[in-house]
Parts: C-alpha cells; sequence; structure tokens
C-alpha cells in the first residue's frame, strides 16, 4: 500500500467511530494549546525584558534617599529626601575606578504651556552623565552644554510624547515653552522610546540641567544646598556590579557617618538583580505552564494508545484477512500507525487554532505579555507528531504481530 492509500484507509477507519476519535484527540487539544499558550507568553515576556534592559540598563546602579525597612528586609524610602548630594555622586566618581557614569538628578512633575497648549508631565533635573546611563540619544538640536550646566540655563529637550502633544508637525527647535511659570527654550528632542518594561511612556519626559531645576523648578520645596534625589551610575562591566554596589554602599555609609547597625539613609537599587528576579519569575511560569501542557499531551498520547488497543481488539478478524490476502506486518504496522497520527495530527489542528485564539486573548484581557510566531506554530505541530508517533507505535506493533490463522478464526 502507497501513503496515500494509508491514509486513506485510516481516515475511514476513523470516521466509523467519530465520536470516540474526537474525545480521543481532546487531551491532545489541550496539550497542543496549553503548549503555543506557554511559549507565547514566554517568548513575549523574554521580548519586554529585553526592551526594560534597554530602557534601564543592565549595568547600572540607582541610589535614591531615604531609608527604613518593609516586609521580608525590603527597604523603602523613608521621610527625608534629601540625605544625598552632589558631593556625593563626585566621591563616588573620584573613589570607585570601575564607575564608568555618575549623574545626580532632581525629578518633578509640572504644567507644561506653548501657546494654546498645555501638557501635565514630568520632569527630571540631571548632569551630564545622565543621558548616557540612561541610553537617551538626541534626536534634533543639540544637548546642553557645559555652561547650561553650570549656569542654571532655562533651556529644556522635549521627550517625544511631550513634543508632539505641544508642537503637533511644527519644530520645537528656539521656541519658548512655560514649565510651571518659567520660561524656557528648547534646545533639542529626544529620540523616541516607546513604552518601557514597567508599561509606562518613556517619552512622556522633559530634562534640563540639575541646577536649573534646583533654582527655578523644586519652588518652595526648599532643597537644601546640592542635594539631589538620586545617584545613578553606569559600570563599564557587568560582573563589577556587585563589588561596586559594595563600596558605594561602604563609602556613602562613611561620608553620611551611619554608625554600626543603623539603617542606612539611602537605598542602592541593582537594576540587574531586578531584571534577574523578573527572569527567574518568568522562568517558573514557564516550566508550570510547560508542566500543564506535557502532562496534558501524556494523557492525550495513552488516550490514544488505548483506544487503538482497543481497535486492534476490535478488528482482530478485520487483520486477519488482510493479512490473509497478501499484506503483511509492515502493512498492517503502518495502518495502525497511521491512524494513531491522524488522531493526534487532527487534535493538533485543533489545538493550534484554540492556542493562538487563547494566547491573543490572554494578551488582550491580561497584563501578561504575549507574542505569537511562526515557531510557536511548528514547536506545536512537531509536538502533535511525536505524540501520534510515540504512543502509536505499540498498539500498531501488536496489531502487526498477531497470527493471521488466530486472528480468522477470532468471531
Amino acid at each position: 500500500m502507497n501513503p496515500m492509500e494509508i491514509l486513506r484507509t485510516a481516515f475511514y477507519a476513523l470516521r466509523g467511530n467519530w465520536m470516540r476519535s474526537a474525545l480521543t484527540s481532546l487531551g491532545v487539544i489541550i496539550g497542543i494549546a496549553a503548549v503555543i499558550v506557554m511559549v507565547s507568553v514566554g517568548q513575549g515576556t523574554q521580548a519586554e525584558i529585553d526592551k526594560m534592559v534597554a530602557g534601564l540598563g543592565s549595568n547600572r546602579l540607582d541610589i535614591s534617599a531615604g531609608s527604613g525597612r518593609g516586609f521580608g528586609g525590603v527597604r523603602i524610602g523613608g521621610a527625608n529626601m534629601f540625605t544625598l548630594t552632589e558631593e556625593d555622586a563626585h566621591a563616588i566618581r573620584a573613589e570607585v575606578p570601575e564607575v564608568q557614569y555618575v549623574a545626580g538628578s532632581l525629578r518633578g512633575s509640572t504644567q507644561l504651556v506653548y501657546s494654546e497648549n498645555n501638557w501635565s508631565t514630568n520632569w527630571q533635573g540631571v548632569e551630564a552623565d545622565w543621558f548616557d546611563i540612561n541610553g537617551w540619544k538626541i534626536a534634533g538640536g543639540e544637548g546642553f552644554d557645559a555652561r547650561a550646566y553650570t549656569g542654571a540655563a532655562k533651556e529644556v529637550i522635549l521627550g517625544e510624547t511631550v513634543r508632539r502633544e505641544l508642537f503637533g508637525d511644527d519644530d520645537p527647535l528656539g521656541q519658548t515653552i512655560r514649565i510651571g511659570r518659567v520660561p524656557f527654550t528648547v534646545v533639542g528632542t529626544l529620540k523616541s522610546k516607546g513604552q518601557g518594561g514597567f508599561g509606562q511612556d518613556q517619552d512622556d519626559i522633559v530634562v534640563v540641567p540639575l541646577q536649573t531645576a534646583r533654582r527655578r523648578l523644586m519652588g518652595a520645596m526648599g532643597v537644601p544646598p546640592g542635594a539631589v534625589m538620586q545617584i545613578a551610575l553606569g559600570v563599564a562591566n557587568a560582573d563589577d556590579l556587585g563589588y561596586v554596589q559594595g563600596e558605594v554602599e561602604a563609602l556613602l555609609r562613611q561620608r553620611h557617618k551611619v554608625p554600626p547597625g543603623s539603617d542606612d539613609d539611602f537605598n542602592v537599587r541593582n537594576i540587574a538583580e531586578i531584571i534577574s528576579t523578573r527572569t527567574a519569575t518568568t522562568n517558573l511560569m514557564s516550566k508550570l505552564l510547560g508542566a500543564v501542557a506535557t502532562i496534558c499531551l501524556i494523557i492525550g498520547g495513552i488516550g490514544i494508545m488505548n483506544i487503538m488497543l482497543v481497535s486492534v481488539t476490535e478488528r482482530i478478524r478485520e487483520i486477519g484477512l488482510r493479512m490473509a490476502v497478501g499484506a503483511g506486518p509492515r502493512d498492517v504496522r503502518r495502518q495502525f500507525l497511521a491512524e494513531a497520527m491522524l488522531i493526534s495530527m487532527i487534535g493538533g489542528v485543533i489545538g493550534i487554532v484554540i492556542g493562538i485564539a487563547g494566547a491573543l486573548l490572554v494578551g488582550k484581557f491580561s497584563e501578561l505579555p504575549v507574542q505569537v510566531n511562526a515557531n510557536v506554530v511548528g514547536l506545536a505541530a512537531a509536538f502533535s507528531i511525536a505524540t501520534g508517533l510515540f504512543f502509536g507505535y505499540y498498539p500498531a506493533r501488536k496489531a502487526s504481530m498477531l497470527d493471521p490463522i488466530e486472528a480468522l478464526r477470532q468471531q
């Protein structure tokens, strides 16, 4: 028998008991659908992690003011937001040679006004290295020069979202906007970064020099001289992050005269640790989903094996007749193996459709990122074929080993 005849015979055999065949393929359907959802969520989450790494930078530490401990020993910010200074940043640059970039910053929110347009956004008052640490590139115009940083120049660089909301298709360079009540000249725009790893719009931001923010934007907050809310630093080699973190913490404790055993008046956040934690969580979730998918496929495969064994028992006389008219053990084995694979493949096709639909629904109605591609479908199809081959081989082999004479005696 040629392959087409084998498939045609297998199809007619399954159609004779279509309800039983459909129920048998149910386990494969659920398993394949689970595989697609699992892989799609895993790939989508990994893409989000990659985006977060690109947006935050993996070779960096963030130092924020405040102290205290929360649940599980996790540090939380304290009431004093001005325990860090520009001098701390300069000391880190001078005394920790592994540090490549250092930048203190202030931040706040305000209303921007240009002509009849206005927009509420966040501002950052930064030092020069802030752009390199955070991976920001200038899209138009120029960055701040040395005079702007030292002279508290009333200059501003706009994120893409702010540029679009205030100016639309017009050129913002050289135009004057009001940040709060203070007029600023637009000297540049930032290249778009899009949505960040935590879902925020990274382009909804304006940047001014640090001294400008302290003198012009902090208003009545009473910022101490030289104070900053945060110090960000970049390390050339990611392997040095742990060592640098220890050195920075020791240096700041010394500078802030923190007594032994007391809580620090600052918090050091290692971005790489956050990314590692999220990656570990994603991997655990993928393993759990993979376990569910594997169990479903095994159950579906056992169902296929069970039904095929029943089919062999029911069709012993038919097998004997086939062998009596010239069919060999190989032909019988190929026929029953084709039936098992056909059940599995039909279940696989239905499972692929349900899995794609399920993955899209997960992405639409939950916060889990989903990424469906052709590789996912190919993987699911491979699982489907492998299930039919593995669990269909034993019944097919058993059928091929029947004695034709004994089989013909069956009633």
